[in-house]
């Protein structure tokens, strides 16, 4: 099986190939805008680099968010585009659940994995995983000020299979998200996880929902708040 994912929705842009569990070509670079200009190269290059061409692929795999407008915006038309011309399918993994992917497991025994993603706007992108195999969320993902995550935390308890006790915390939002739960009494350390998600998480993730039957849904993009952008008054149209 050969996967293609690729990943341009937070402060990043990548791309890799998986094949048969491997991690055969990939393509990582920080960056704060350009992710248009980079990410078809990205895919161009790994792909040759991995000795396949496009219709040799099994299935597509790509962030759906959240993360910034534009770069969410980017990856998801692109994937959008590759599976209509090759007929293939295509698996949207969250951003959030590519970085809790990232933490080893011996980091997150016997503790939650809080994932925290900056949204560049004062809050937070923020989600509870289980610590236990699979890392199955507890609480949903959503925007949060630091000094709320704590609530988020405690009402994660309450769910099945989620335990007290330890966090660790991943995501490039770990400073501050660190130093929040700190102050409010939690036991958080900061975790060794890349800050974002990375297109060979993605694609390891893909592969193994496609594996377990998981069905294939339509891409949407996951938005934990509004734009900031909006409508002008009277539809843009000059006064009289």
């Amino acid at each position: 099986m050969q996967v293609l994912a690729f990943d341009s929705a937070t402060s990043a842009c990548s791309a890799a190939v998986w094949r048969d569990g491997d991690i055969v070509a990939h393509r990582f670079e920080s960056m704060q805008r350009g992710h248009a200009e980079h990410l078809m190269g990205m895919v161009r290059t790994v792909l040759a680099e991995s000795g396949i061409g496009f219709r040799d692929l099994d299935l597509l795999a790509v962030t759906n968010g959240p993360g910034g407008f534009t770069g969410l915006r980017i990856g998801l038309a692109a994937a959008r585009g590759m599976a209509f011309a090759g007929g293939l399918p295509c698996i949207g993994v969250s951003t959030l659940e590519a970085v809790a992917g990232g933490v080893t497991q011996s980091e997150r025994e016997d503790a939650r994995v809080l994932v925290v993603i900056d949204s560049k706007r004062g809050d937070i992108y923020a989600q509870v995983f289980s610590g236990a195999s699979g890392l199955a969320p507890v609480s949903d993902a959503m925007a949060v000020s630091p000094e709320n995550l704590a609530g988020l935390l405690n009402a994660g308890k309450t769910t099945q299979n989620s335990s007290g006790g330890r966090v660790v915390v991943a995501g490039d939002a770990t400073e501050k998200a660190v130093a929040a739960l700190c102050d409010a009494g939690i036991d958080a350390v900061s975790g060794t996880a890349p800050p974002g998600p990375d297109a060979r998480t993605v694609a390891a993730m893909a592969a193994a929902r496609w594996s377990q039957g998981a069905p294939v849904e339509p891409l949407r993009p996951l938005y934990l708040r509004p734009p900031d952008a909006t409508k002008p008054k009277d539809g843009g149209r000059l006064r009289p």
